[in-house]
């Protein structure tokens, strides 16, 4: 594939993107408009402060059941919206050098992403709220997995801060073939 239009992941992972699992690089491969149907179970923080941090960053309410995601991805930019408990999910991701930025409601996340066994590891390097940068060190509790098992692409997500605690975990898997 052409540098000029190899997916957003695969410029990010760059030479580890090749050696992905199916699940994984069919997911991060595709480009365009795609639907994608699976399963989640979301556990949430019960504290005030992790609840209104989880209000302003658009976090899945807890439960378990069906999961629904839209891509729609070009090399430059990709817009997932994930459909959890009758409520949307929307995030903007696109690539600043070799960081991967995520837009989730009123934060901006950086995440270094490294291939570990297989699976794609997200690990914070920076954020901004409202365009101010905070500490990465407050945000050590937060990231994610992506791998594959049985054919289907896997999730595993998880953010806990330090005071507010446990904001989100969920995980889950969606067909991709």
């Amino acid at each position: 594939m052409d540098a000029a239009v190899r997916s957003l992941f695969a410029q990010v992972l760059g030479p580890a993107f090749d050696a992905l699992p199916a699940p994984l690089h069919a997911l991060h491969v595709a480009q365009g408009l795609h639907w994608y149907r699976g399963d989640v179970e979301v556990d949430r923080g019960t504290g005030a402060l992790s609840r209104l941090v989880a209000a302003v960053t658009r976090l899945p309410p807890a439960g378990r059941g069906p999961l629904c995601v839209e891509i729609g991805a070009s090399p430059h930019a990709e817009r997932w919206t994930r459909f959890i408990g009758g409520r949307a999910m929307p995030s903007r991701l696109w690539r600043e050098g070799d960081v991967l930025c995520e837009r989730l409601g009123l934060a901006t996340f950086g995440f270094r992403l490294e291939v570990i066994d297989g699976a794609i590891a997200w690990r914070v390097v920076r954020v901004r709220v409202f365009g101010v940068s905070l500490p990465s060190r407050w945000f050590t509790g937060v990231g994610a997995r992506e791998s594959a098992e049985d054919g289907r692409y896997r999730f595993d997500v998880w953010a806990s801060l330090p005071i507010a605690g446990l904001l989100v975990h969920y995980r889950g898997w969606l067909d991709v073939g």
